[in-house]
């Protein structure tokens, strides 16, 4: 009961610091088997949430390359400041996957993204 106390506060504490952008050593392998996670999962969310309590976020970039197959998009964006992203280069999942359809590479554009885990995923987007 001890060991299961200890973990699961060890858990608790890694959860609290990773919020406030510190880091801290993984639980031992041994320890993670042991018992199974109780409560919410990684980062504080509860399982089955996925991106639904997700933040939405728009920004405006050039398409640099897209990825029908995999269903991919990169754009070379400007800042996006509900992500507090500077502006970058990143490859994105559209979805639909019929998004892709509607831009080229070398397009302007304006996209609207759902947020979640510290990614994003154009679920919108528009030629300028």
């Amino acid at each position: 009961m001890k060991r299961l106390t200890l973990i699961l506060a060890s858990a608790a504490m890694a959860t609290a610091l990773a919020g406030c952008g510190e880091k801290v050593a993984e639980p031992a392998a041994d320890a993670e088997q042991a018992a199974p996670a109780a409560g919410p999962g990684a980062g504080g969310m509860t399982p089955g949430m996925g991106m639904a309590g997700a933040m939405m976020a728009k920004g405006t970039g050039t398409v640099t390359a897209i990825d029908k197959t995999a269903g991919t998009i990169t754009l070379d964006h400007g800042p996006i400041a509900e992500a507090k992203w500077p502006a970058m280069e990143m490859e994105f999942k559209a979805t639909p996957a019929s998004l892709l359809d509607t831009v080229k590479v070398g397009d302007k554009v304006s996209f609207e993204l759902k947020m979640g885990s510290g990614t994003g995923e154009v679920t919108a987007i528009q030629p300028q």
